[in-house]
């Protein structure tokens, strides 16, 4: 056999284990976009008949107040809940890699909300910020309005979230920290290194490859949150909790123009796609395997 024949031999067996997931994303992820780009150019409600438009649902939506106003409240749920998730998933992740007893416990503990519902975790949180007959209020022994605040409703959001998520980011780094050589530690401590030294300079260094990953995937799910805001608030009050994700699902089932909410994805879309290009940019000039 010639070795032209013997490489397209491999190329082909190469390109028949990998179609089953070339055809997962080609029939889940190009084909739902396609149609996506393509109803945003329509004017329907999902029970008439369709009718072109072209750019009219973009200029449209561009312009809305509220999508606007939808933007800013999600880039800065984005912001409360991102930075915090990372940070508590990351100091979770230590302890429990320390040899604490009951580590296998609490690893699962903390799993327990990011496989749970989400929805049905939201109705569970709405009774307890409830300012009547809520666990908060009875505790405190006083009306607290917490979710009927514009200054507090998407703070209360944001914490739910990330008591829902906090896991799975912890999930990753535990898996990132026992990947690290124990000799590499040891030696530093040996040197003279403190521990807190060692983690910083020895352990963060390693971890970048698993930032870079956590910090992507955290802003893909959280800019795509929808069950918690609509069990908990419904994107009131006043729209301060409105994020896109609840925007896009309110102007396609309830005012029933789906061309416009086509037109909310594909910007969402576009800028989660500009936001991981950032982050692969970033950590792909500071992710090293070399000690610093």
């Amino acid at each position: 056999m010639s070795k032209r024949a013997s490489r397209t031999r491999h190329a082909l067996a190469g390109y028949a284990f990998l179609s089953p997931a070339l055809i997962g994303v080609l029939l889940f992820m190009v084909v739902p976009i396609g149609v996506i780009m393509w109803v945003s150019l329509y004017r329907w409600d999902l029970i008439g008949d369709t009718r072109y438009v072209g750019l009219a649902n973009v200029t449209s939506v561009l312009s809305d107040p509220a999508f606007l106003s939808s933007l800013r409240t999600t880039i800065l749920f984005v912001l409360l809940v991102v930075p915090i998730q990372i940070i508590l998933g990351l100091l979770l992740a230590n302890l429990l890699t320390k040899g604490v007893r009951g580590t296998v416990v609490y690893r699962t503990l903390i799993v327990i909300p990011w496989i749970a519902p989400p929805l049905a975790l939201g109705v569970v949180w709405s009774w307890i910020f409830a300012p009547t007959g809520g666990l908060l209020s009875a505790l405190a022994g006083t009306r607290l309005e917490i979710l009927v605040s514009p200054t507090w409703a998407l703070p209360a959001a944001a914490f739910v979230v990330v008591w829902s998520n906090v896991g799975y980011t912890a999930l990753f780094f535990i898996a990132g920290l026992l990947g690290i050589p124990r000799e590499l530690t040891e030696a530093a401590t040996v040197d003279g290194a403190s521990s807190s030294q060692a983690f910083w300079y020895i352990k963060m260094p390693l971890l970048r490859p698993t930032f870079f990953f956590v910090s992507v995937t955290s802003v893909i799910s959280v800019f795509n949150v929808f069950d918690q805001i609509y069990a908990l608030t419904k994107g009131g009050p006043s729209g301060s909790t409105e994020v896109l994700a609840y925007l896009i699902y309110k102007e396609a089932f309830e005012t029933g123009n789906v061309g416009r909410a086509a037109v909310m994805a594909c910007v969402m879309m576009l800028l989660l796609m500009c936001l991981t290009l950032a982050q692969n940019l970033y950590f792909r000039k500071r992710t090293t395997y070399e000690l610093v």
